[in-house]
This record gives C-alpha cells, sequence and structure tokens, in this order.
C-alpha cells in the first residue's frame, strides 16, 4: 500500500509506471492481432471462431481493467481502432470512462466460454471471465450485477476451497481445486534460460540469511499488517484494536497472543519457520533500521524443489502460478454483496467457510518440535450479523487476511472510497516505526491513481498536441 505513495513522492519525472503501461497495451495490441487475423481465417468453424474470439476479448478486456484500475482514465482500444500498420492509429483521448467496454468483453467471454478446457488448465473459462465480469461490476458498486454472477460460480459445483490454506501458494499445488483464473509459468522445461519462469516473485523473494541469498527484499510487510492478525479470546479479528499493541518484531516467535495462522504463511518473522529454508531471522532483511525485520514469504519458493519443475535457482525464477481469482475471492465478493444488497446472516456464513479453512491445524505453521509456531486461535463469527457496517468492516476485514501481500488491497481501498483515511491512520503510526514512511501522506483527489508515464503523453502528440491527458494532480 504505502510503497504506492513513496514512488509518488520521490519519482518526480513520472516514468517508473510506464512498464505496466506498456505491458498492458502490448497485451491489448495482441488481443487485437488475433481479432482481425480470426476473421480472415479460412479453415476455421464458426464455433471455432467463436472460442477463439472470446479469448481474445476476455484478455483485451482484463488488459484494460489493469490500465483502468491503476491510470482510470485510459483509452479503450479495439481491432477496429488498431491498425498495425498506423502508429498513430491508437492515438486516442483518454477522456471516456471506458468500463462499458471492459464489461462488454468479459461478458462476451462469459457468455461463450467453456466451463474448463481439456489439458488447457491456463485458457480463459466461462466461469473465469465471470468472476472477472463480476470483479468489473465491483469496482462500479453494482453489486446486484455482480452477486448474480458470483451465486451462478457457487452453484456451478466445480470449485472448492482447498483444505490448507497455503495449497494456494506453492508451485506443487498450481491449479488446483480453488483455482479460477491463474497466470501460468514454468522453469526448466526446456524453453530456455529463465524464458518462463515468475521473474516478479523473485523480486520478492528474501535479500539474504542463508535462504535466497542476495535477492531481493522489495516487498516488506508493514507491522500494521501484522498486527491484524492478532485475534482475541473469542479467535475473531480485533477489528477496531488491532494495532493499539504490536506483535513484537523481536523474537517474534515469542509472541503469546491469539494470531490467525494465516500470518505465518504470508509474513516471514523472527523466530518462525520460513519453509524449509530454516528459521528467519534479522540476516534476512536488507536493512531492518529501514523498513523492519519482516520478509515476504508467500511468493517465495522451497529450498527443496530447487532444480525441479518449480524452481530454478540459475537464474532464479520460480514456477508458482500467479493465483489472480480463486473461489476464495468469489466467496468473499459474494459475502461483500450479500451484505450491500442481500442478507447479512448469508455474508456471514460465507465469511465463516474461510475462516474455517484457516482454522485446520494440519494447514500451520510449525516448529521443529511439531508444536504450532504461534499461539494460533481462530475460530467462526456465531453471534447474528444485525449492524450492517459491522458487518461490511468484518467482510473487509477478512478480504484483508485472506489475500495478503497478493497484491490486491490498495485497489479495494480505492473502490471502497476509504483509501485516504485508511492510510493516513496507518502513516500516522507507522511512520514511527519505519523510517522510509517518515513525513508521507496520501492526498485525497490526487494519489487513488498513478500518473500516466509522461513519454506516453509525448508518444500520443497528433498534430503536435497530445491526445492523452495527465491525471489530476501530477
Amino acid at each position: 500500500e504505502i510503497s504506492i505513495i513513496e514512488t509518488f513522492q520521490h519519482t518526480p519525472d513520472l516514468l517508473h509506471f510506464r512498464g505496466k503501461w506498456q505491458a498492458v497495451y502490448d497485451g491489448i495490441a495482441r488481443a487485437s492481432d488475433v481479432l482481425i487475423l480470426v476473421e480472415k481465417a479460412k479453415d476455421m468453424t464458426a464455433a471455432e471462431k467463436t472460442a477463439v474470439i472470446a479469448q481474445a476479448r476476455f484478455l483485451r478486456g482484463h488488459y484494460h481493467f489493469e490500465a483502468k484500475k491503476m491510470f482510470n482514465m485510459v483509452p479503450y482500444i479495439d481491432e477496429k481502432t488498431y491498425n498495425p500498420n498506423d502508429a498513430n492509429s491508437t492515438k486516442l483521448p483518454n477522456d471516456k470512462d471506458i468500463w462499458p467496454n471492459i464489461v462488454e468483453d468479459l461478458k462476451f467471454g462469459y457468455d461463450n466460454l467453456p466451463a474448463r478446457w481439456s489439458g488447457f488448465p491456463g485458457r480463459a473459462t466461462k466461469w473465469g471471465s465471470g468472476a472477472l465480469l463480476a470483479k468489473a461490476y465491483l469496482f462500479q458498486n453494482k453489486y446486484a450485477e455482480a452477486k448474480t454472477i458470483l451465486e451462478a460460480i457457487v452453484a456451478s459445483g466445480q470449485y472448492r476451497l482447498v483444505d490448507k490454506y497455503h495449497d494456494n501458494h506453492r508451485a506443487v499445488t498450481n491449479n488446483n481445486a480453488e483455482s479460477i483464473l491463474e497466470v501460468q509459468f514454468s522453469v526448466n522445461d526446456g524453453a530456455g534460460t529463465g524464458r518462463n519462469g515468475n521473474r516478479g516473485h523473485t523480486l520478492n523473494y528474501p535479500y539474504g540469511g542463508g535462504a535466497l541469498t542476495t535477492c531481493c527484499g522489495f516487498f516488506q510487510p508493514t507491522q500494521n499488517l501484522v498486527n491484524a492478525h492478532k485475534t482475541d479470546a473469542t479467535g475473531l479479528p480485533m477489528l477496531d484494536t488491532f494495532n493499539a499493541v504490536d506483535v513484537p518484531a523481536e523474537n517474534s516467535v515469542a509472541y503469546t497472543g491469539n494470531l490467525d495462522p494465516r500470518l505465518d504463511w504470508s509474513v516471514g518473522r523472527t523466530g518462525v519457520p520460513y519453509l524449509d529454508w530454516g528459521i528467519h531471522n534479522a540476516g534476512y532483511i536488507r536493512d531492518p533500521a529501514y523498513a523492519g525485520l519482516y520478509s515476504p514469504k508467500k511468493q517465495s519458493p522451497y529450498k527443496s524443489e530447487n532444480g525441479s519443475l518449480t524452481w530454478s535457482n540459475n537464474p532464479r525464477q520460480n514456477a508458482n502460478n500467479y493465483r489472480m481469482i480463486r473461489y476464495s475471492h468469489v466467496l468473499l465478493w459474494l459475502a461483500e454483496c450479500e451484505v450491500e444488497v442481500g442478507d447479512l446472516n448469508k455474508a456471514r456464513a460465507l465469511v465463516n467457510q474461510i475462516r474455517r479453512r484457516a482454522a485446520n491445524p494440519d494447514g500451520f505453521v510449525r516448529l521443529a518440535d511439531g508444536k504450532p509456531a504461534g499461539n494460533y486461535v481462530v475460530n467462526e463469527y456465531t453471534a447474528s450479523w444485525t449492524d450492517k457496517e459491522l458487518a461490511r468492516k468484518a467482510v473487509r476485514f477478512e478480504q484483508r487476511l485472506e489475500f495478503a501481500m497478493e497484491g490486491h488491497r490498495y485497489f479495494d481501498l480505492v473502490r471502497w472510497g476509504i483509501v485516504d483515511q485508511t492510510l493516513n491512520t496507518y502513516l500516522t503510526v507507522e511512520e514511527n516505526k519505519r523510517s522510509y514512511l517518515k513525513g508521507s501522506r496520501f492526498v485525497k483527489g490526487k494519489h487513488e491513481y498513478f500518473p500516466i508515464p509522461n513519454q506516453e503523453i509525448l508518444n500520443s502528440q497528433l498534430g503536435g498536441k497530445a491526445t492523452l491527458k495527465q491525471n489530476p494532480g501530477y
């Protein structure tokens, strides 16, 4: 969350985000290439063409979604606009809200893709496109529309929560029963050094400590996130008071308060085993005085898997897929819809499914003597939910815990309209614990979205005038 604010403050040339812009519009161009060529194909049936068009439109919707949530006002480019032989064909103004276009593409995928592709787990499916469509509706606060699709996914019976939480974050359990939309990676596959591996996860490995030595430690968890995993005497989240007292960063394993066990799969903390690399300690951290003593953990491979089809140390890349949407997303999004336009106690039952899985002792991180690495106490909500605001807070808090360190929360805070108060409350406390946060503040009306890269604005010129307009405040 806060690294976004820091980048805003320390990147005055606004070029830092150009890679993201280029990646999404390159994906859009490739989708357009497919849509142009499929119409020219002479050896495909109508059904085969529809299947290809549906996949390409799903991808086009996905890439525009990524651009929209990052930069907000962005141009929508389709195969009718895009001309691969005319560099000026895509120089469109960013003066329209493209949500309707995104919805139209994703709905085409939802209506025309199969529920499964035999032997091709990475392909877009009806339910993957439907889940992303529901997410697009959530970003527009269209809860009733999202609810209908999410209920259909649940009713399909094709997905379930896997028994162990961590099985959603291991390469050896890629494409499991919980996976709905998963970006595929591979290593040691004969395709060439590092060609298909997950390089993004590599940058999130701990810096040292004899584990994944000298790389890279760029994604350190906050004290606030660690504190959010505390539970009260009844095993429920401390929704309002979790940050009053810190879980100790040094000798963290000695903390005797109640904790949600998901903490030790998301965060590396001192005294707790770091997968099978040994005990996490200060040596895992590049600069503890700068950003604290916690390491990212979800994205890291197991030492025992080096050289296998899941991890390569030369170069350091793994085959851990990116689970973009899994069944737990669907359940918690549906809980969110129930809070807003449905039944509060249906929302509670959905949240309890997530918490029931978290409470499975077979999924706990354990010490060498077999004892749990923390005083894990996580229970279900047993009292009826009657207060809508409390239910809303509980659902949102559960989303934070379930998807910690997975890149969703900032965008959730923006779509909920609470990003400024949440992050500024956070900063007021955390800046006294992390030196790099000193003086940071979130500016409402500016920091909700990233700046459009200056070079892309310059590149958009037609007749000496830029067609792209910069976001407010930059």
